[in-house]
């Protein structure tokens, strides 16, 4: 009978003792995970209305939510008397192993995530990145997939792509195309830039402004070389660019301008 009543009372006296602290700690437990949501909600609305990339959002989210939920665990064992600094020591120690493991896919989410953020490029859009020229088929946080122009299928990390040079043929809405073109020396070079002229306001991509020029560029060692500068809608650059030739070809061809080729002229000398 006297154990069990040092039992009640040892067990009073921690009630009395511990009893707020649970209450308190209990109350906090419900308050925080309430209050979790309603931040983590609040951040998933300022997101879309920056309209940041959905699958950056999900990661995003989801390492929040993750984060304060174990904030808000180790301060509530910490108030019923739960000594935290080990368990802290441990998790930052798993956690820089985990980092030094995954520099490289940190570095990849890091670089995702400046692209989706800065947005120096988006889905569509033709670009010249790490060597490969193709339109950007999705962004992912972790690498970036191009589709070529012959339908191959590359994956390019971001950490290399965020630190590296990045040409957007599609950031402009228009673009100037340049094509040089030789002539012979024996040839009318105002006859030619007449030529080039009409094919240019023959065809209706080609922008009035501004305006196209026909230049002489350069006097070559076999030719004289005329170039033509015109611009248009970004979406119209290669049809001009190779429907230009064909037909500089045939009206060269049929006005009688020549297209020179390298050559070289010998001359044979007779010694006595």
């Amino acid at each position: 009978m006297n154990q069990f009543q040092s039992y009640s009372d040892r067990a009073k006296s921690i009630l009395i003792e511990y009893g707020p602290h649970l209450l308190f700690a209990l109350a906090l437990l419900i308050f925080g995970w309430w209050a979790i949501k309603l931040i983590v909600r609040g951040v998933r609305k300022a997101l879309e209305k920056s309209k940041v990339d959905v699958s950056l959002q999900r990661f995003f989210l989801s390492l929040l939510d993750a984060s304060l939920k174990v904030l808000l665990l180790i301060s509530v064992a910490s108030m019923v008397g739960i000594a935290t600094t080990s368990f802290v020591a441990i998790v930052g120690a798993a956690g820089l192993a985990v980092g030094l493991a995954l520099q490289g896919s940190l570095a990849n989410f890091a670089g995702g995530v400046l692209i989706l953020l800065f947005k120096p490029f988006k889905v569509g859009d033709v670009i010249d990145a790490q060597g490969h020229v193709g339109s950007v088929h999705s962004i992912q946080v972790f690498h970036t997939v191009l589709k070529t122009a012959d339908n191959k299928t590359i994956i390019i990390p971001n950490g290399a792509l965020s630190n590296g040079s990045i040409t957007n043929f599609s950031a402009e809405p228009t673009r100037r195309i340049e094509m040089v073109f030789g002539i012979g020396y024996d040839d009318d070079l105002r006859k030619a830039k007449e030529v080039l002229f009409r094919l240019i306001k023959e065809d209706p991509r080609i922008l009035k402004d501004p305006e196209p020029q026909v230049i002489l560029k350069e006097l070559a060692d076999s030719s004289v070389n005329l170039a033509v500068r015109v611009w248009c809608h970004s979406g119209d650059y290669w049809g001009i660019y190779f429907d230009f030739q064909e037909k500089v070809k045939l009206t060269f061809d049929a006005e009688g301008i020549s297209i020179p080729y390298p050559q070289m002229d010998v001359h044979l000398q007779k010694q006595a």
